[in-house]
Parts: C-alpha cells; structure tokens; sequence
C-alpha cells in the first residue's frame, strides 16, 4: 500500500505545560487579553460589525485552524516553534491557556482536530529547513485531561507530510504526501488503536502514481494536490485545489470510487479549498458549499469567493449561486491574494454558515435559500499590529452559538451572533 511508515515515537517533539493550578500565568494570560484588547482601540479604528459582538480576544501566535470540542479550545499555530495551544473556554470571556504543544524548526503543525479525549494534529514540511528525523505526518496526543497533552504516536509519511484532515472519533481521512505519488492525495487511516494507526483505503487521481507505472499528464498545469476530504455519510467531497472536486463512494473504506468531479479551473484562477455537504435538504435539493481559496492565483484576478452546488444528481454537480463580499469586487480588476474567501466552518447550525474570509474578518451566510445565500452578518477585525490587513484564517463554532476566529498573523476573537435581519 506504499512506503508509509509507522514508529513507536517521535524522539524530537518540545512540550511545555501549564498546569490548571497555576494562577500566575492564568492571571498573566488575563492581562495580555486585555492589553491586545487595549491595544486595538489605542487610536485605532474600531472593528466594523453587524449583529455580532465581540466575546473575547486571546493573544496568540498566528493559527491556522481553531477546533472546540466541548468548552476546550484548539488552536493550531502557523509557524513554529508555537504548535498548538489548549485553552478552557468554559467562561468564554475569560479563557485560559492549559497548555502548549511546541513545533521544531521547518516543520509547522497548523491544524488541528480533537474528540473524546483524543486530538491529532497535523506534521508538515516548511522549505528546506527542518531536521529529517522528525519528519511529517500526524501528531496523535491523549488530551483527556487537557492540561497534560501526552504524545501516543507520531504516525510518518513520506515527502513533506499531511496538509489538513477530517476526524469522526474513529476514522482520520487526511491529505498526505507519499514516496512514489506527484502532490498530496487522499488517505483514510484508522485510529481504532490511537497507537497503532492503520491504513483503510486510499486514492488519487490517475498519474499521481508514478512510481506505479502511470503518466504524469501535468506538466505544463500545477501539480494535483488533495487539500483536505470531508465526510458525510458513505461519500467524500474531496477539495484538490488547481484541480478542483472530487465525490468518493466510500462504502467500501479499502476501495474508494469515483462518483463524480468538478473543475473550474483554468478558467476560474483560484484553487478549490473545501467542499462542504449539508446535512438536510434546502428547496428540496441537496446541497454543497465549495469555497475557493484566494491565494495561488494562476494570473491576476478579483479576490476568490465561495459557491453553492446542487449535487441531488452526485454524477452532475451544477453551480447554481455564489457569494461574495459585497463591494469587494467593484470593477474585476486584479486584487493582492488573500483580499477574498478563505473557508466555511465546518461546524454550523441549520443554514447559517460563517465564513473565514481572510482580510474581510468574519462573515456569517444563511444559505436557507440555495440560489440566494444572504449576509446576516459580519464582524472584521483591526489588523494585528504591524499588519497591514487582517487575516483571518479559520473559523469554527461551538454548541453554545459561540464563533471563534483566528488570524494567521496574531490572536484569537470568540464572537457571538447577536442578530440574523
């Protein structure tokens, strides 16, 4: 099934812990709280907002994905050596850091997943840097008591590692790189046995196997590349960036199959990022959210934005709206990457889904009506200091309506939604 290596333990992770006792540094992360929330207003323009407030800010490094699961908070931090931070959300406008996970140098560790006590983390090259011998994968950590993070495994891959992943308790359905493939593909690992994780089933799109034989039909394109899969049911929707969707039948975990694709590229120059299912029909139909991510562009062009797919029929999926900012694109004309879509959250109640939409902030889309996706709100934040724009990177909710929003250069916002007209 591959050159995927599995070791009994990584020899090079850096933790440091805080213990839930420890009122110094609880009562230090209140003040720096409120010095980022002082420093933003300090001859600052205010955050722009509509029928949402602000619940509290964390100062943090950058992160690249934010995860609840019940009132603990997961932050996964862009650039090492920040790993991951653990944080109690159950006063939600007082949080407290429990712990962090630290990342050696050219390797950062930028998303994060966690349930029941189990929480797993992402092992990913950055440029040339960084010690072989810690290589990429996943980090797979027993979080049960939250505040002592304790490694069970580092589960290895070959090439630079995974990018980003889904996780249901059980199964982890991740975006490795490989020996013998061109670019990230999608893997389906166990994790029955956390310490023992085993492979279930795999795919790629045919020719990114070239150590099996097959032609490399991309040489004049940009490589494949799977950014993350995500499960509903027995079916993937798989996001592959320059080379847009894929559905998998995964009845059968050890052997996907192809249901249907969509690309929109070349045409459109922005890369697939998440292909989102909803749960339950809207207008009788059913329904996928695909956000298109603005960076990577293939030539220069007005900020990327998100669209609505029908996939009643799964063989023909059929846009049939799409959302964006309003005023952000005046005229179509060329803007800087990262001015448009970034994601959805994941987690979502009903049809109202927020967005992380890089330097617009926060936007929160009710979707009931699949050919008219409506804004009921939004918040966007002051840029970090010494940020020209925000950045916001990842957004996710919790079972309160919380929102938490995290920027890639700095700091943490939790928000709640204070009205939907």
């Amino acid at each position: 099934m591959g050159a995927m290596q599995h070791a009994a333990r990584d020899p090079t992770p850096l933790t440091t812990q805080r213990r839930d006792g420890d009122e110094r540094r609880a009562l230090s992360q209140r003040r720096a709280s409120l010095v980022f929330l002082l420093a933003k207003t300090a001859g600052r323009t205010m955050p722009e907002t509509r029928n949402t407030s602000l619940v509290a800010a964390i100062d943090c490094p950058g992160g690249g994905q934010v995860w609840i699961d019940g009132t603990t908070l997961f932050v996964a931090h862009m650039n090492p050596p920040a790993g991951t931070s653990i944080y109690d959300v159950a006063d939600p406008r007082h949080p407290r850091l429990l712990a962090q996970v630290e990342m050696p140098g050219g390797y950062h560790s930028h998303k994060v997943r966690a349930r029941d006590g189990l929480m797993i983390v992402n092992h990913e090259k950055q440029g040339e840097d960084g010690d072989p011998a810690f290589g990429g994968g996943l980090g797979i950590y027993d979080v049960s008591t939250p505040s002592r993070p304790r490694l069970i495994r580092k589960w290895r891959t070959g090439g630079t590692g995974v990018h980003r992943f889904d996780f249901d308790g059980r199964y982890a359905y991740v975006s490795p790189t490989a020996d013998g493939y061109v670019g990230n593909f999608v893997m389906i690992l166990d994790l029955k046995d956390p310490a023992n994780p085993q492979e279930a089933g795999r795919w790629w799109i045919p020719g990114q196997h070239t150590a099996g034989g097959e032609d490399y039909p991309w040489n004049d394109y940009v490589k494949p590349r799977c950014h993350h899969p995500l499960r509903m049911g027995d079916r993937l929707y798989v996001s592959y960036w320059h080379h847009g969707f894929f559905i998998l039948d995964i009845a059968d975990l050890a052997r996907p199959r192809l249901v249907s694709a969509m690309n929109s590229s070349p045409a459109h120059p922005h890369p697939t990022h998440t292909c989102l299912p909803i749960p339950q029909k809207l207008r009788g139909r059913n329904i996928m959210v695909v956000a298109d991510e603005d960076v990577a562009k293939l030539r220069p062009s007005p900020p990327a934005f998100s669209w609505i797919y029908d996939i009643t029929d799964e063989r023909q999926p059929m846009p049939i709206a799409t959302f964006d900012v309003e005023g952000l694109d005046k005229d179509g004309a060329p803007q800087p990457r990262m001015m448009g879509c970034h994601q959805p959250s994941e987690v979502f109640t009903g049809t109202v889904i927020p967005f992380a939409w890089f330097a617009q902030g926060l936007r929160v889309v009710d979707i009931a009506d699949p050919f008219r996706p409506r804004e009921i709100g939004f918040y966007k934040p002051d840029p970090p200091r010494g940020c020209e724009f925000a950045s916001s990177n990842d957004v996710t909710m919790d079972k309160r309506g919380l929102i938490y929003l995290t920027d890639r250069q700095r700091g943490v916002h939790i928000i709640e939604l204070t009205g939907t007209a």
